[in-house]
């Protein structure tokens, strides 16, 4: 297992929802609980599970989902302009989303790997070996299972 990894958005909403490539997203969750590897977040994934989850459910999960993922272990990295010039030579030079642009210039400049359904991914620098594409599918809010519930209702319990 690499030491660094760094989740997109799409593969938070994958273990969130349950959806395919769930199980990749819970082991390396599980990976960093144990100190077996260490994860960062790009903050602009904060702002991209709030909007989708708010106009696909309401403001409450929104917040509740925010919350839950604030509370995995993790470092949040907030983009910084060494981050922001390096998404902005990305995004100059492939198809990429400027949120997908921040998360792989973390990724990059931290030389972590990558996780990600995200099929712009696939055509960036970034080398293969550094990059763990998870299975793709539409992304469809669900209630949450197993110890995703068990997380967020001692979440609930403790604010």
């Amino acid at each position: 297992m690499a030491d660094l990894y760094v989740l997109d958005t799409s593969s938070i909403f994958a273990f969130s929802d349950q959806g395919d490539g769930a199980d990749e997203v819970e082991r390396l969750l599980v990976a960093a609980k144990q100190h077996a590897c260490r994860l960062e977040f790009c903050a602009m994934s904060l702002m991209e599970l709030y909007y989708i989850t708010l106009r696909e459910k309401d403001e409450d999960e929104a917040a509740r989902l925010v919350a839950l993922v604030k509370s995995w272990p993790g470092v949040w990295i907030y983009p910084d302009e060494k981050i922001s010039l390096q998404a902005a030579t990305l995004k100059a030079s492939y198809r990429l989303s400027v949120a997908d642009a921040l998360i792989a210039a973390v990724a990059k400049l931290h030389h972590a790997t990558l996780v990600h359904k995200a099929p712009e991914f696939e055509a960036t620098s970034t080398p293969k070996d550094l990059q763990i594409s998870i299975p793709q599918q539409a992304h469809q809010p669900q209630t949450q299972v197993g110890d995703v519930r068990n997380q967020r209702e001692r979440h609930e319990q403790n604010h």
